[in-house]
């Protein structure tokens, strides 16, 4: 059991707000290395509750250009911890960055699976609202149900993410 204390509050409309900041130094520090900086996951979408974490994939073309992607975060203060068993999804920590929500951020190739399966699920939930009340319904029960337990929490709200993916044909 992977202890570490899973919150989900209600949506937050500031949520973009402290995205936008960290984009614009994300873009800053990378320039044309980055195609984009995409904000993913629960706190990207209009009234879904959400653990407090702002989800973070920053495309680049390709491969190519990861070695120098990396060493520009590192400079900046960002951790680069690999792949974490995700093919071409490439985490990375950081320390001192008060001036930021807390984020989780990845680095994906434009053509990598994985990013293309955040960016569908955000897009999804963004213009179905009914979808988004049943999920933050499961987010909230599976916090209560597994306040210490991450691995648990994100296990229950598994299936609903295998539902949607499904509806997509993904």
């Amino acid at each position: 059991m992977k202890t570490e204390h899973v919150i989900v509050v209600p949506f937050n409309a500031n949520w973009k707000n402290e995205f936008l900041k960290i984009q614009f130094e994300l873009e800053n520090i990378l320039g044309s290395l980055a195609l984009s900086v995409e904000h993913i996951g629960s706190t990207a979408i209009k009234n879904l509750a959400a653990k407090p974490i702002i989800d973070i994939d920053i495309v680049i073309k390709d491969n190519s250009v990861l070695n120098d992607v990396i060493k520009k975060l590192e400079i900046n203060g960002y951790i680069f911890e690999g792949d974490l068993g995700i093919k071409d999804r490439f985490a990375f920590r950081y320390e001192n960055k008060p001036q930021f929500m807390l984020h989780h951020l990845y680095v994906c190739p434009k053509n990598s699976a994985e990013l293309k399966k955040h960016l569908a699920f955000r897009d999804y939930l963004k213009t179905h609202a009914d979808d988004v009340i049943e999920y933050s319904k499961i987010k909230i029960e599976g916090a209560n149900l597994y306040p210490n337990d991450i691995d648990k929490y994100i296990e229950h709200k598994s299936i609903f993410i295998k539902k949607i993916y499904n509806k997509m044909c993904l």
